[in-house]
């Protein structure tokens, strides 16, 4: 019975996790799902890998939908023993997205308790966190993958607190395995990345502590602990981390062979990941304070401002019927801060940044110093370009740093210091005598308070205006954008007003809780609605029940038009291009068809480069020898139609004529003019072997594609001749071996992308495979990690149960 009791307020607040995640998201009780603009581009993605595993029952891992082809190890693919996927699957049980909001909570609870967090204080700390304005919104936009590894992160920082701090090995070991391995399960390496640096200052901090205290042997059992739990959570998770590893260096996260610009320029960068690139989201240095006031720089590029604001004021002096105005300001322009894009503020609560300042003041464990310096250190490097000397120092010397863009994002790791900080001052702040309690109390509400007092007598220094602002003067004139101007004003004061307001409530009810006039629990209560409630009506701003769709247009985000249908009519093996400027970012085309365009944050490089080089300029060659049969267009009445290509090279085909370049920038300006159809080049420097050679190709000479699959493609040649057949095939030199009847046989890379193969005279089958080593071989790594991390915890339970034996009978 104690036992129960002892659990009872953990149950307890689990199911309180689960009941709050279903009824915020509560459309999904209705069937519905969120329509998140990231899952649409991923839907189409792998919509071929999708269809073939479910036909199938394996795992293709390469698709042909989109960039005329790719690895599949970014869009989902499952990889052999992957146990710990399994076991994030049982952790994540309710449904999307409410699982993800679980997540967020069940994970700092367990950081709170491991921090002697009361479990009442500890349970309003993880809903304060799970509710934090950007957490959420990245739900509501599609970065699953982004929200599924912060839902971890705090499951790490326990683990390594337990092992640092308590010194508990062996739970806090597994605890940290166990977490790490979930981390990586989740597959967004950015955040993971950023995590890594607040970890970096937790373990300089406990070395330093070590250090002072002489305490080198528990040092040396802690990061003994850590290393083997690091080893073996890469260990479960090798498969993905060697297969995302080889296919980096063939996207656009990899170095470049071109050393010349599209344009001409000579290029001294050799990645195309370029400092613009890098810091195109960077965070505004002002903006910052949106953290704990919202929308003070206009929230988000579409407000609704309302009926009383000065934008639907002016709609209406412009004779605009009242319905119409209605709906303007429903989408007022208002935001006018420096970032490129902004779909929510992110902010962090003015109850939580208050409670935060107030652990500053009353809370005397030094850990806190760990959460200010990792909060600040990610508010700094969130400035990116705002921040120019940081920022370039991370970019040209921290390992890795430059692989990542949309530097504001860091501030997840502030997202999650400032959390913390807040509930080991809401938890310190009643261990004090009533004395120090007043003290701290009036210091840490002057200082919040104060803030934002200067934020409010100052509002004059700003402009409340954007660059994009020039627009809105072409396009609807001055006195829209001095209407739009007013309701910043509006909003700059409104927000400051209610956090202000927020802040005076909760330290009211600190306040009476010190004169006994509300017990500690009423006060506890108080502030913790007050807490949530803050942050519960921003996030429902940016995410509700508008953003859920019935579940079949959120799993068929695309609708067949009457050019797909006439395309799909064919039957035949071949590619689509979808035309526009964008279309190594639109993934429409993969839902339906095999595309050289598509979405992707790591794009195979080649196939980028091909874009920016030779198809940008309407290299129609290119286009040729890539197989794209159709086209779809729009025409001058901004109608799309379908255009056939009946110069489009087919699967694979003859040429009378092998070149040799000798350097990647003399292949592609061989691209430049050439008769696809006949002539190949192939880099030399890559391929020191081959010697340029000529073929002789005759009418009878034919190869015929006779089976596809995404990862099995078989041709019958027949040829008089010896010849050299080029496929239109991307090249991926890690995966893909051909076969001349049944025989290996080494393939090589021409015309900077594709696949090309000597082939015998005479009649022959000729088979592509794609049997990626990095998924065997990790596949086992993962399996042998596994079975140790099954062997570690079952033998920790045994250790600790014949510990506690020992210890009653003494």
């Amino acid at each position: 019975m104690k036992k129960l009791q002892k659990f009872l307020p953990h149950m307890l607040a689990i199911l309180g996790f689960i009941l709050v995640s279903v009824i915020y998201f509560y459309p999904i009780l209705q069937g519905k799902k969120i329509l998140q603009s990231d899952i649409v581009q991923y839907t189409a993605m792998a919509k071929e890998q999708n269809d073939f595993r479910a036909e199938t029952n394996t795992e293709p891992y390469w698709t042909n939908s989109a960039f005329g082809g790719m690895p599949t190890y970014q869009l989902g693919a499952k990889y052999p023993h992957n146990y710990i996927k399994k076991i994030d699957e049982l952790i994540r049980f309710l449904p999307r997205p409410a699982d993800y909001m679980f997540l967020y909570f069940i994970g700092f609870y367990i950081l709170l308790l491991v921090l002697k967090v009361n479990p009442l204080k500890a349970f309003f700390g993880a809903i304060a966190f799970g509710f934090s304005t950007y957490l959420i919104i990245i739900i509501g936009v599609g970065h699953n993958a982004k929200a599924h590894a912060i839902g971890y992160m705090p499951l790490i920082l326990a683990g390594v607190l337990l092992v640092f701090q308590q010194r508990k090995y062996i739970i806090g070991g597994l605890l940290t395995t166990i977490a790490v391995a979930l981390e990586i399960n989740a597959n967004h390496f950015q955040m993971t990345y950023y995590l890594l640096i607040l970890l970096l200052i937790m373990t300089i901090y406990f070395v330093y502590e070590a250090f002072k205290n002489k305490e080198s042997k528990s040092l040396l059992a802690s990061l003994g602990t850590l290393a083997i739990a690091g080893i073996l959570a890469i260990g479960a998770n090798a498969t993905t981390l060697l297969a995302t590893s080889e296919y980096a260096k063939e996207s656009t996260r990899g170095k470049s062979d071109l050393t010349y610009s599209p344009d001409g320029s000579k290029s001294t960068d050799t990645s195309l990941m370029t400092y613009e690139y890098i810091t195109q989201y960077s965070y505004g240095i002002a903006e910052s304070f949106n953290l704990i006031s919202p929308r003070i720089f206009g929230g988000t590029m579409s407000e609704n401002v309302g009926t009383n604001s000065a934008v639907y004021e002016y709609a209406i002096t412009q004779n605009v019927p009242a319905d119409q105005a209605k709906e303007i300001v429903k989408t007022a322009p208002t935001y006018w801060g420096g970032q490129y894009s902004v779909a929510a503020p992110a902010y962090i609560g003015a109850v939580v940044f208050f409670l935060a300042v107030l652990a500053l003041f009353c809370d005397n464990r030094k850990i806190k110093y760990v959460f200010l310096a990792g909060a600040l250190t990610s508010l700094f490097l969130s400035w990116g370009k705002n921040f120019p000397m940081l920022t370039n120092f991370f970019i040209d010397f921290v390992p890795l740093y430059n692989k990542f863009r949309a530097v504001s994002s860091i501030q997840v790791i502030l997202e999650l210091c400032m959390p913390i900080l807040a509930i080991m001052g809401f938890q310190s702040f009643f261990d004090l005598e009533s004395k120090e309690k007043w003290a701290n109390l009036w210091k840490s509400a002057a200082v919040s308070l104060g803030v934002l007092a200067l934020l409010f007598i100052f509002k004059g220094a700003f402009s409340f205006g954007s660059e994009s602002d020039d627009n809105l003067v072409q396009y609807y004139g001055p006195e829209f954008l001095e209407a739009i101007k007013t309701d910043r004003k509006t909003m700059y004061v409104n927000d400051l007003l209610r956090s202000m307001a927020f802040i005076i409530f909760a330290a009211i009810a600190f306040w009476l809780s010190i004169k006994n006039t509300i017990s500690k629990n009423v006060a506890v209560i108080l502030i913790g609605i007050l807490m949530i409630s803050d942050l519960f009506f921003i996030g429902k701003t940016y995410l509700n029940a508008s953003n859920f769709e019935n579940a079949q247009q959120v799993n068929e985000p695309f609708q067949e038009n009457s050019f797909d249908t006439a395309i799909l009519e064919d039957k035949s093996y071949y590619r689509v291009f979808e035309v526009s400027t964008n279309a190594l970012s639109d993934p429409r085309a993969s839902y339906f068809h095999k595309s050289i365009g598509g979405y992707s944050a790591v794009k195979p490089i080649r196939m980028q480069q091909l874009f920016d080089y030779q198809i940008a300029e309407n290299n129609m060659e290119v286009i040729n020898m890539l197989n794209v049969k159709y086209l779809i267009q729009t025409n001058e009445k901004q109608e799309q139609i379908t255009i056939k290509n009946t110069q489009a090279n087919g699967n694979a085909w003859f040429v009378k004529e092998l070149k040799t370049v000798n350097s990647a920038d003399a292949e592609m300006k061989a691209l430049n003019k050439f008769d696809s159809k006949n002539m190949a080049f192939v880099n030399s420097k890559d391929f020191p072997n081959v010697q340029k050679n000529s073929f002789v190709k005759d009418s009878s000479s034919t190869i015929n594609l006779t089976k596809y699959a995404p990862n099995n493609l078989k041709y019958i040649s027949n040829n008089a001749n010896k010849g050299f057949v080029v496929f239109s095939e991307m090249y991926y030199k890690n995966g893909w071996n051909a076969y001349i009847d049944g025989k290996l046989q080494e393939h090589i890379r021409v015309n900077y992308a594709l696949r090309a193969l000597s082939i015998p005279a005479g009649k022959h089958n000729i088979e592509f495979k794609f049997e990626p080593q990095v998924v065997q071989t990790g596949s086992i790594i993962s399996l042998v990690s596994f079975i140790l991390i099954v062997l570690l915890f079952f033998g920790a339970i045994y250790y600790e149960n014949k510990k506690k034996l020992n210890s009653e009978n003494i």
